[in-house]
């Protein structure tokens, strides 16, 4: 397969390929954290976000979300549509955790009476800033009817997944989604992964996420093993 450097990103490279709307997305071990003022690598990091995407798209695909994933082609590699990426990410909450902890000083770990759905601005020099749906409609960048789509598709991969989860002993603190536009239509894109969600075990609370790295926790390299074991069974 030929494939043109397109795009590099914090945690993956993004290539042209020789068939049309068809790119190939190549993850790699580095880590960021903190709006990348803090840097690493974390062995493996690329193969096993690879796996469990693509296990996660795949769960999600079975249960009707519409998502930009074709298939995985290596270790590090995998095959997506392509998509017009919608400056929106959006943020799913069950448990109060990380920066919103703090901004609504709850303890961590409290769980939140209802799912809370936060967007911000997809934009690094500005830190990724707190928005709603009255800054998105002034500033243009998604219509009120893909704002819909987006949080109706949010809140559902929130069911699939925290039931998905619940009998992996995971539970799923919160976590990030990014959304493009492929032939008019909303889909889910980006990854899936511990680099984008908070994973707590069920039992004991340990963090099996990248909070670990964020936090100088240690054993980083284990608890993507173990996400990805309890999830397909392999070992990484």
């Amino acid at each position: 397969m030929e494939k043109q450097p397109l795009y590099e990103g914090k945690a993956k490279r993004i290539y042209a390929t020789d068939k049309a709307g068809e790119y190939l997305v190549y993850y790699k071990d580095d880590a960021t954290a903190l709006n990348g003022l803090k840097k690493g690598t974390i062995a493996s990091k690329g193969v096993m976000n690879n796996k469990i995407t693509t296990f996660f798209f795949e769960l999600l695909g079975k249960n009707g979300i519409p998502h930009h994933f074709i298939k995985r082609v290596s270790e590090r590699e995998q095959l997506v549509k392509e998509l017009k990426i919608l400056p929106v990410e959006v943020v799913v909450r069950n448990i109060a955790a990380g920066s919103l902890a703090k901004r609504i000083g709850w303890e961590e770990g409290t769980k939140m009476p209802s799912t809370v759905l936060e967007m911000y601005y997809k934009n690094d020099d500005l830190g990724d800033p707190l928005i709603n749906d009255y800054h998105i409609k002034a500033m243009g960048i998604a219509t009120p009817e893909q704002v819909k789509t987006m949080s109706e598709l949010a809140l559902k991969i929130n069911d699939i997944l925290s039931a998905y989860l619940k009998d992996k002993k995971i539970e799923l603190i919160d976590f990030k989604l990014e959304f493009g536009v492929n032939n008019g239509q909303v889909l889910l894109g980006d990854e899936i992964s511990p680099d984008t969600c908070r994973f707590w075990d069920t039992e004991t609370h340990e963090k099996l996420d990248k909070d670990r790295f964020r936090r100088d926790l240690g054993n980083v390299e284990e608890a993507y093993k173990e996400v990805l074991k309890r999830l397909t069974g392999e070992e990484a």
